[in-house]
């Protein structure tokens, strides 16, 4: 068994950004842009943004926070994102989520230029993925094809089912893996709450995906001796063996699953930190304006 280790492929890769952003600097040029906006004081957002800004400085990218309280209104924060939108010295914008209940993501979302849409999460960005075409791909399931890249793991005609459909990284996975790429051509089963014999599925995958959100979901029962596992769950625990008196599992119960696997991602430091890595690599894309 080999550990996927993202924490390292995610230091090679700032590394690679590193180099390329102080170049441009070097040039009298500023450099790359990125702005978070926040909303509330949810501690997993807090957490997320304080990560990308670290990330940001250790790689020479200027990283700005626009925070609002959970009270602002749809309209106050449409009207920020237009003057984001418009400024040329910003090249990525994320917004945080969850947004509170009486925002709607949907309009937020479609609100952000689809050129600055480093999160990946705009309609036309999705759509130009699916068809293959320039794009931002959104970070996790970008993160996660980068992890099979680095390593050399094969996905050509293998099985792969993807545990969790979700727009953020379960569907766009299944797509990915699936399209004619060198790490894609895989065939990919994706899988949900109302997939029936999940068990048996997932006992003929060559890789299996977990996003499914439920911690220790994937058990050994449920994988076959040398498959690939990716956890991209996280889940914070209570714990008697740790001084903060808590822990953070996946949705993989790892103990028991990594005594089969050939590869496998721990958490933390497995998915989580190449989640980070790929904001930056497309916060650079937007600054190269290579997404039209």
């Amino acid at each position: 068994m080999e550990i996927l280790d993202g924490r390292q492929i995610s230091l090679d890769i700032k590394e690679e950004i590193k180099k390329e952003v102080a170049g441009y600097i070097d040039k009298g040029v500023r450099a790359p842009h990125l702005v978070a906006i926040l909303v509330g004081n949810d501690p997993a957002s807090q957490t997320y943004v304080n990560s990308k800004d670290k990330s940001c400085k250790e790689v020479g990218i200027t990283s700005s926070l626009y925070k609002y309280s959970k009270d602002i209104t749809e309209k106050e924060l449409l009207e920020v994102i237009d003057f984001i939108n418009n400024d040329d010295e910003i090249d990525g914008l994320i917004v945080q989520l969850p947004l509170p209940k009486h925002i709607s993501e949907e309009k937020i979302i479609q609100r952000i230029n689809p050129a600055k849409d480093v999160d990946g999460f705009h309609p036309m960005n999705i759509g130009k993925m699916v068809l293959g075409l320039p794009t931002y791909i959104s970070a996790t399931p970008f993160g996660i094809i980068q992890l099979l890249e680095r390593y050399n793991i094969d996905t050509q005609g293998k099985n792969c089912v993807v545990i969790g459909r979700s727009n953020i990284v379960g569907t766009p996975i299944s797509i990915l893996l699936s399209r004619k790429a060198k790490h894609g051509n895989a065939t990919v089963t994706l899988c949900h709450s109302r997939t029936k014999d999940l068990k048996n599925i997932c006992k003929n995958a060559d890789i299996i995906i977990a996003a499914i959100g439920k911690p220790k979901f994937l058990t050994a029962d449920m994988v076959k001796k040398g498959a690939v596992v990716i956890d991209v769950g996280i889940h914070r625990v209570k714990s008697d063996k740790t001084k903060s008196g808590f822990k953070l599992i996946g949705d993989v119960d790892f103990d028991e699953v990594s005594k089969k696997c050939s590869f496998i991602t721990p958490v933390p430091r497995g998915v989580g930190p190449m989640t980070i890595v790929s904001l930056m690599q497309n916060t650079l894309k937007a600054y190269k304006k290579e997404v039209k």
